[in-house]
């Protein structure tokens, strides 16, 4: 079984336990997974790369729940990483892309991510607004103008609406 199924089954297993204990597990990992970002974010100039094994316990977390947290990052990634074939040994590079991380925690509603302190120093308040500005933008939904039976067809047939392609 490889980590990220290993992963995958912790949840569901913690899923059929006491909603408490579940709870406490998700608590638990994501405030594991903010000491990461905060870690990562710290040193941003440096990519972060090893093998599964060694960064899970660099980070404080076992293997699986690093698999987890590269299931949650992999999108940012500048080359995604399989999760089927995750083990121990294999060797991941985080080469990570901030702006799309930054709008992915928007996209996730992460707030406890995306006001970390450290992207100051990554991204200037100017741009994280930007990018903020254009993650809103992209979530509005624009109908186009509906068109009324006696208004000129759109086709150009120059016939109105409901005697051409609105019969």
């Amino acid at each position: 079984m490889n980590l990220y199924q290993q992963w995958e089954k912790m949840i569901e297993e913690q899923g059929r336990s006491k909603k408490v204990d579940y709870n406490k597990f998700i608590e638990e990992y994501l405030q594991k997974e903010k000491e990461v970002y905060e870690q990562i974010l710290a040193d941003h100039t440096q990519t972060v790369s090893g093998t599964c094994s060694e960064l899970a316990k660099k980070f404080g977390m076992s293997a699986p729940e690093f698999a987890g947290f590269i299931d949650g990052i992999n999108t940012s990634l500048k080359e995604e990483i399989n999760l089927e074939e995750l083990t121990e040994d294999t060797h991941v590079t985080l080469d990570i892309d901030y702006e799309k991380l930054y709008w992915n925690m928007l996209d996730a509603q992460a707030e406890w991510l995306y006001t970390l302190p450290a992207w100051e120093n990554i991204l200037t308040e100017e741009r994280r607004e930007e990018i903020t500005k254009d993650y809103k933008q992209s979530k509005i939904v624009v109908k186009p103008k509906k068109v009324g039976r006696n208004e000129p067809c759109p086709c150009g047939s120059g016939l109105k609406y409901k005697k051409c392609c609105g019969k």
